[in-house]
């Protein structure tokens, strides 16, 4: 007999003395890798189900009840162990017991076709009849056959929905339309189909316009009945940016993108960057590459120092986006022994055009705090007094204004202002009159994140708002460095910026000034707190006075002055 065969070997296979699963040898004491860890972390005992002594976990029972009753279970409910004894155990291999979800594959970038081959890789073994026509069906009926008769899914979907529905407080309506879409989805679904693709959710949208899509594909991905076809947005702008190009140059530049995506950990490592950040290097490449394969150019290994020199465009800013995507390319293909040298050893990126801030109408800006909108109105008043940025304002969290200060992450509490309270209050009022039973929070929910616990996107409420979050901070910072003579330390204390962006402001304030000598014309407009509140500057801090009256009390604020670039800091005496 054979090593395999004979009881004495070493390599004779058995089953494992706890489990019964087949596949483990004499070396391992006759356990797999799971039964030994068991045997380490849980006390041995009589099995309240099969009634072998062996070691038990936390709900009374050994490990192959528990295996046998998650087969038995839906999927995202926990095992029932009661199950076991009516339907009996069943038997597996040693080590090959499923240890949870598998996670999804690495997204690739050749992402129309690559995409659907992953899909169709994810989909389970069994038959499906592909369709032969595709053809739009009746709504009306579609509608009505889901209302009529339940489907073959409800077991796995059901718990699920009235789980999520419970967690994250949706109404009875967003739940009976989630229900309604899993059914016409299995309707329309071929005979045999055991999983749903994400397009053909979204197609949902054609048949029943009250359908809930994104929540529908939450429930499908939580019962594991879900294969995400859909191409991801910043795979699509690749497609785009740098199509037609040489099968070398392509290969290349599906490398840089990946690695700056995804990063490295091969050598050279690299850490990911953020899709912004490739996109904006991505369109600073992307017309100087079109223009060298048009020029007869096949890969990025003839490319020189002199090239790229002559290649970049006279724009600062386009200069500045083009030179930082070309150094991360090639010293990407460097480490990759793809190209022989990096000819954008020695190139410096350059500063970008910095822009100059600009006061806007105060009319535009009273428009938008009296918006109708308390959602609005309120985001509005958050800028336009206290110059939050777009990512604070859509951050906020309900827990972060305590008796009328708000704490931001970056250790600054900001007293609000009336006004801001005052829209601070009508918000709170109709966020709990129209979504009172939701788990989101975040300050601002909208219909989207309501049922859920992310926060908005980066266009609410400013779309609505029809003004720019950017513009109006920038207008709050203006009337600042105006009301503090140029007090530069002061405007990195109170808005908490850099010096850098203080200097920003300090040199817009500079340029009005001398502006406004030649033209003999007056600083600009009183801010919107002033005509909000008669003449009281709310929302700035009590040392941003007037200048000092007779017989008054004399002030000596700090002043910074910026004359041909050379900066001077000192205090005001009486006589000036």
């Amino acid at each position: 007999m054979c090593e395999r065969c004979h009881p004495g070997s070493p390599e004779y296979v058995g089953s494992c003395q706890d489990c019964l699963a087949w596949g483990v040898y004499r070396r391992h004491n006759w356990k797999c890798w799971q039964c030994r860890w068991w045997a380490g972390h849980y006390p041995v005992g009589d099995c309240a189900y099969c009634g072998r002594r062996v070691p038990l976990g936390d709900q009374g029972g050994c490990r192959l009840c528990l295996e046998s009753a998650r087969l038995l279970t839906a999927a995202g409910m926990a095992p029932d162990l009661s199950a076991v004894a009516r339907h009996g155990q069943q038997l597996f291999f040693a080590n090959m017991a499923p240890r949870g979800k598998p996670k999804p594959p690495k997204r690739s970038l050749r992402a129309a076709r690559v995409l659907l081959d992953q899909a169709d890789a994810q989909a389970p073994a069994g038959w499906e009849q592909p369709p032969l026509f595709d053809i739009a069906p009746n709504a009306e009926a579609l509608r009505r056959l889901a209302t009529e008769r339940a489907r073959d899914w409800a077991w796995r979907t059901d718990g699920i929905v009235f789980s999520r529905a419970e967690q994250f407080g949706w109404s009875k309506r967003q739940t009976n339309q989630v229900r309604r879409s899993l059914k016409m989805l299995q309707i329309l679904a071929p005979d045999g189909a055991t999983s749903i693709r994400a397009s053909e959710v979204v197609r949902l949208r054609r048949y029943d316009s009250e359908s809930n899509v994104r929540s529908t594909l939450e429930v499908l991905d939580a019962a594991g009945l879900l294969v995400d076809d859909r191409v991801p947005a910043i795979d699509r702008f690749f497609e785009g940016k740098f199509a037609g190009l040489p099968e070398a140059m392509r290969g290349h530049l599906e490398l840089w993108f990946d690695v700056m995506l995804h990063g490295s950990r091969t050598p050279p490592r690299r850490k990911p960057r953020e899709e912004s950040t490739v996109r904006i290097q991505a369109r600073g490449i992307a017309p100087i590459v079109a223009a060298w394969a048009e020029a007869g150019h096949e890969s990025f290994s003839g490319v020189t120092a002199e090239l790229i020199a002559a290649s970049l465009p006279a724009d600062p800013t386009n200069r500045h986006a083009a030179t930082l995507g070309f150094r991360s390319l090639f010293t990407i293909l460097k480490g990759r022994k793809l190209v022989f040298a990096d000819p954008t050893r020695g190139l410096r990126p350059g500063r970008g055009d910095g822009t100059i801030p600009m006061p806007m109408d105060s009319a535009v800006i009273l428009g938008a705090l009296n918006h109708p909108d308390p959602a609005v109105a309120l985001g509005v008043a958050l800028v336009a007094f206290h110059a939050l940025t777009n990512s604070q304002v859509r951050a906020l969290q309900l827990t972060d204004i305590v008796d009328g200060r708000l704490s931001l992450p970056d250790g600054r509490v900001i007293p609000l202002a009336a006004p801001v309270l005052a829209r601070l209050s009508a918000w709170l009022d109709h966020r709990f009159a129209k979504w009172p039973n939701t788990r989101n929070q975040h300050l601002f929910v909208t219909m989207q994140t309501a049922p859920r616990l992310n926060q908005p996107s980066h266009s609410f409420p400013w779309k609505k708002a029809g003004i720019s979050a950017r513009a109006l901070r920038e207008d709050r910072i203006l009337q600042e460095i105006h009301a503090a003579n140029g007090d530069v330390r002061r405007l990195c204390h109170l808005f908490g910026i850099a010096v850098d962006s203080a200097l920003r402001y300090a040199h817009a304030l500079d340029l009005a000034t001398r502006d406004n000598a030649s033209s003999n014309r007056r600083v600009p407009a009183p801010p919107v707190s002033d005509l909000l509140t008669g003449g009281t500057d709310v929302g700035r801090r009590d040392e941003t006075v007037a200048p000092p009256t007779a017989g008054g009390p004399t002030r000596r604020p700090n002043l910074v002055v910026i004359d041909g670039g050379a900066r001077h800091r000192g205090k005001l005496g009486k006589d000036d």
